[in-house]
């Protein structure tokens, strides 16, 4: 599989995007933590020659369907369709991950919330930490919406692209969260 990137320039950052023909595989801010095995060497993203034309094509479909989405999310409007997504991760990631793609825009929700859905969804009991760790692993950020996580107490805690950032993102939405 051959991975596409693109940066797209936000108001809070340049975020590098990656797409395979598979759907879009990553969101992340320039310099974020976690940024999984397409941040480790950014010359791999950068791998577009030869391979399937049709990939090809497929992955900037994904691309473009990404800054799509996010010039409707900054310019402050909903954005109704999310573009087709390719995560990639463990069973519990994965499910993690699905159930943030649920959170209204908008609205908040916290780890404690995340590990009891978990639970009532799929009968895994699990920690607030453990969800943590997967929410901090989001590989596509902002479009699967991690920062709308907050802590039990409501306060705005981790964020691997930064706190200000989160809260940015938040007052963006109209959330008031606790600093």
């Amino acid at each position: 599989m051959s991975m596409q990137k693109r940066t797209y320039d936000s108001p809070l950052g340049p975020l590098l995007l990656a797409a395979d023909e598979l759907g879009l595989a990553g969101v992340w801010f320039e310099g974020q933590k976690h940024l999984g095995e397409f941040g480790s060497t950014r010359r791999r993203l950068g791998e577009d020659g030869g391979g399937d034309p049709a990939a090809s094509r497929e992955a900037c479909r994904a691309l473009d369907g990404a800054y799509f989405w996010l010039d409707r999310y900054f310019a402050k409007e909903v954005p109704d369709e999310v573009p087709r997504l390719h995560l990639m991760g463990s069973d519990f990631q994965l499910r993690v991950w699905g159930l943030l793609a649920e959170i209204p825009y908008g609205q908040t929700t916290t780890y404690g919330q995340l590990a009891q859905e978990l639970e009532r969804r799929f009968g895994m009991r699990t920690s607030a930490r453990a969800v943590g760790g997967a929410v901090g692993r989001n590989p596509v950020s902002i479009i699967v919406p991690c920062h709308r996580v907050v802590g039990a107490d409501g306060s705005i805690t981790g964020y691997a692209g930064g706190l200000d950032r989160k809260r940015a993102l938040l007052e963006l939405e109209g959330v008031h969260a606790t600093p």
